[in-house]
This record gives structure tokens, sequence and C-alpha cells, in this order.
């Protein structure tokens, strides 16, 4: 998934995703110049949230 579809997925966003995918700890992994998350470790992740 692009930063995109991770903030449609998530319902926020871009900037939202770009400010917060480091300190909130999005498991995007950079490949060239972009941001790439593999869905199920997004699912992972949101498992992981509190709230």
């Amino acid at each position: 998934m692009d930063v995109q579809q991770v903030a449609n997925y998530l319902n926020k966003p871009r900037s939202w995703v770009y400010e917060n995918w480091r300190p909130e700890g999005i498991p995007f992994k950079k490949i060239g110049q972009s941001l790439r998350c593999r869905p199920a470790d997004l699912e992972r992740w949101i498992d992981r949230q509190e709230g």
C-alpha cells in the first residue's frame, strides 16, 4: 500500500500519515523514494493500537 491507500484505509489525510508514520510506528518501508506498507503489517499495527 502507498501513503494514499494507507490514509484512505485509516480515514486520515495524507498529511497526517506523512507527519505521523514514524512517531506512531506505522510499518512503512522506504522503497527508493516511496513509502510502502504491506496490508498485513498495517492490520497488525492497527490491532496493537489502544482505544
